[in-house]
């Protein structure tokens, strides 16, 4: 009996150790995250509110003010990871957040936060930045000015009101005219944002800005079938835009719309000559611009006898190549897909377009879609287009 208490006082003292221990060890770590989650979830509260004085006691930051025109309907951070050294801590996290009226779901980016605390042991906010492989937010560059257009949303930091006001314009035509020519089986609505320069439009992208000179808009998304995604957003390059006329600054804005309306049905089966090339299409179809004067470099190229031996690979389409040689690449697929609407008619092009998006995979997906809608073989079809891009532009 006495072996028996003995025996079990020891296991119940051992138990006991190792579950202070464990307790113990897991306070101090889950501790700091534990506090660190509920102030940004204060801070993210204090954003959906509009309340500033709360979002004050959660530590320092710009953010709330750039952000007082944002229409924010929905603002969240989830603590991935806290490195704590005494009194000072940083935390990564995943910011989701939604814009009322234009996002079905969040979008969702890396923030690093650095974190302190006071001697009654708050912790509080001291900065918010990107995280290391996270672009930026408009946000981050300054304040946020907004204009709404009938079927768009425009918001731009270091422009004019007139400036955002133009670019609602564009995209409030563009709107139509993409609907006119795709269907209207998309929400018919964009979101532009117009950053202060190209080095702003490089820091929302995450990459060099050497990577967008002359690039005068991108449009971010995800490709293939979704039911529940953030709004697309069009990212204008003002630097590039300057230097465009007003006929070129409505073809830009109706192209990207073109990829926002179109980006359910493009996938990875999708090559670029047809994605490029049919939001050329649907850029320049109202215009009444020749093949001349829509593909000049394109147009030099056959005068000089240098007709392509083929369609564009994606490779062709990098914006860090000779600019020439991408000039002809968006030239080639705009006239590959204007050659569809011309010799099929252009519900023709809209149906082979869908047709090679709903393949998982690149291999086989044009030739299916090709004989199936088109009748023809990419062969047959790459020696019509060679015959075309000389009775168009010869």
């Amino acid at each position: 009996m006495a072996g028996r208490r003995s025996g079990s006082a020891l296991v119940a003292l051992v138990v006991l150790l190792v579950a202070l221990a464990g307790c113990g060890g897991r306070s101090a770590a889950d501790s700091a995250t534990g506090d660190v989650q509920r102030v940004l979830d204060r801070r993210a509260e204090a954003v959906v509110d509009r309340d500033a004085r709360a979002y004050e006691r959660t530590g320092a930051g710009t953010i709330f003010a750039n952000l007082r025109e944002v229409p924010v309907a929905a603002w969240s951070y989830r603590v991935t990871a806290v490195r704590r050294t005494g009194d000072t801590a940083t935390a990564d996290a995943e910011l989701s957040y939604r814009v009322a009226g234009y996002d079905e779901a969040p979008v969702t980016t890396g923030r690093t936060l650095r974190m302190s605390r006071d001697a009654d042991g708050r912790w509080s906010v001291v900065t918010d930045r990107p995280a290391k492989k996270s672009a930026q937010q408009l946000w981050d560059q300054g304040a946020v000015h907004l204009v709404r257009g009938r079927r768009s949303l425009v918001l731009g930091v270091g422009q004019s009101g007139q400036s955002l006001r133009d670019f609602a314009d564009l995209a409030d035509r563009a709107v139509p005219a993409v609907s006119d020519a795709w269907g209207t089986d998309w929400n018919r609505r964009v979101v532009l944002l117009v950053p202060k320069s190209l080095e702003g439009m490089a820091g929302l992208l995450g990459s060099p800005a050497s990577s967008y000179r002359g690039i005068a808009a991108v449009t971010t998304g995800e490709t293939g079938p979704r039911t529940r995604s953030p709004a697309d957003r069009i990212i204008v390059n003002p630097d590039a835009f300057a230097i465009l006329g007003g006929l070129g600054e409505q073809v830009v804005i109706t192209h990207e719309t073109t990829h926002v309306a179109t980006r359910a049905r493009t996938t990875a089966a999708t090559p670029l000559w047809l994605s490029e090339g049919y939001a050329d299409w649907v850029g320049y179809r109202a215009t009444g611009r020749t093949p001349v004067e829509a593909a000049p470099e394109l147009s030099r190229a056959v005068a000089e006898d240098r007709v392509p031996t083929a369609l564009p690979d994606d490779e062709d389409f990098g914006f860090t190549g000779d600019a020439s040689r991408l000039a002809r690449s968006y030239e080639s697929g705009w006239t590959a897909c204007r050659m569809i609407s011309d010799r099929w008619g252009e519900a023709r092009l809209g149906a082979f377009y869908r047709a090679v998006g709903e393949h998982r995979e690149r291999a086989g997906a044009v030739e299916e879609a090709m004989r199936k809608v088109l009748g023809t073989t990419p062969d047959a079809f790459t020696r019509e287009w060679r015959a075309y891009l000389r009775e168009q532009l010869g």
